[in-house]
């Protein structure tokens, strides 16, 4: 299992799909996190290890705080679909 991936199953984000529509998905990441950079954003790039750290880097958070507030985002956009996805 690659290290981006999810320890949860069934209701979680695919951030297989986060990293291949980041530039769609990065606003939400910047609307939720607003003091995350358009440099750290372009670093983060759609990986979840990467996302957690830049919020423990930036807010000056715990790793579990990063982790949490990351659940928390995966819960809210569990069902995101990136928007140029052919039927």
């Amino acid at each position: 299992m690659p290290p981006t991936s999810s320890p949860l199953k069934g209701n979680t984000m695919n951030w297989d799909t986060i990293e291949g529509d980041w530039k769609q998905f990065k606003g939400l990441v910047k609307e939720k996190w607003g003091k995350i950079t358009d440099d750290n954003l372009d670093i983060i790039a759609g990986k979840r290890d990467q996302l957690a750290g830049k919020l423990q880097e930036t807010y000056g958070i715990t790793k579990d705080q990063a982790e949490i507030q990351v659940k928390a985002f995966e819960e809210i956009h569990k069902d995101y679909q990136p928007t140029t996805a052919k039927s």
